[in-house]
């Protein structure tokens, strides 16, 4: 008997394999997908907003928009410093229809983020995901307001990690999300959701004339330059000059060094004339920790590029061909 059903199932003619059962499963997924997205989007579409912001121009003030998205109970937005820069005026439309005044705390544009404060009762802020925890493949939402269209969806995966682009400042961004969800004009600002409804980046550019390739802030890095804004207003940085992506770090050779990292930043460039020149560093090095701090990821450099010091020499520990070196650099005032 056993055989005889096997004999079915390569043949094709098994009662389990025909049209009607596949069609069924086809449907199912397909509703669970469109679940997933319904319930993502239930968490995270009251949190976001429409940005209308206008600006002194040649001639007169001209108008402007993108999205954004509360992240506190007290009223804090994130969304693109593009958005907002040289804003005289920031009008923040609400998903229930509200619309209030808003107040740039502060933009940076080295990593395209600003944060705005409103004032308004009983508002809802997304759940922050972590972005260190992706993996290419991933379900992807994006939620904005392109050409003023509110609460637009998008869907999509996750295309690639660890991407690099260039900022209005000229900065490279690193460690940028890459996705196809689609975004256009007026995204800008708006989430990035996965399917748990947690909101994992920032959306921010579309990369001209391809299609379906998008590009996102990683939340982690938006956290740690929105806790900047909220304290000083501005975001004060050491600069390294180089470019660098997250790789996994090899178990056996976390063991040889006795280290505890999961990861390490590879330094894949280096501007000439930098810190990292003069210091010494080199493409290929892995960046394993700053005055002993772990870094595993380009999310951990960013934060502690926002807390070490540029007037005094640290530590910056690489691995080079296998070797564990110890570099004292000093980082520029960025």
């Amino acid at each position: 008997m056993e055989s005889a059903k096997l004999l079915r199932v390569f043949n094709n003619d098994s009662p389990e394999l025909d049209g009607a059962n596949i069609q069924h499963t086809d449907i199912e997924l397909l509703d669970s997908y469109s679940k997933t997205i319904v319930s993502a989007l239930d968490r995270v579409s009251p949190a976001v907003v429409y940005i209308e912001v206008k600006k002194e121009g040649r001639h007169a003030m001209e108008s402007g928009g993108g999205s954004g998205f509360l992240f506190t109970p007290d009223g804090y937005i994130f969304t693109n410093s593009h958005v907002v820069h040289g804003a005289q005026e920031i009008r923040v439309s609400l998903s229930d229809g509200r619309t209030v005044s808003g107040r740039l705390v502060g933009e940076d544009e080295d990593t395209d983020l600003a944060v705005v404060q409103i004032w308004a009762p009983n508002i809802e802020p997304v759940k922050l995901g972590d972005s260190q925890a992706l993996t290419a493949g991933q379900i992807v939402i994006a939620i904005g307001n392109p050409f003023g269209f509110q609460s637009t969806v998008t869907a999509g995966i996750i295309s690639a990690l660890g991407r690099s682009m260039r900022a209005q400042s000229g900065r490279l961004i690193d460690n940028v999300i890459q996705t196809d969800a689609a975004l256009n004009p007026g995204n800008s600002g708006g989430p990035l959701v996965n399917s748990r409804g947690e909101v994992i980046g920032v959306n921010t550019a579309v990369i001209l004339p391809a299609q379906g390739i998008c590009l996102a802030v990683p939340i982690n890095t938006a956290k740690s330059v929105a806790f900047a804004l909220m304290r000083d207003g501005f975001v004060r940085r050491g600069w390294l000059g180089v470019a660098a992506q997250t790789i996994t770090m090899r178990t056996r050779l976390a063991r040889f060094h006795q280290i505890f990292n999961s990861g390490a930043v590879l330094i894949i460039g280096i501007e000439p004339h930098s810190p990292a020149k003069l210091a010494g560093l080199r493409e290929g090095d892995a960046l394993v920790s700053i005055n002993g701090q772990t870094v595993n990821s380009v999310d951990d450099l960013h934060r502690l590029m926002l807390t070490v010091k540029t007037d005094t020499e640290s530590v910056f520990t690489v691995i080079r061909h296998s070797e564990l070196l110890s570099i004292p650099l000093k980082p520029a005032l960025k």
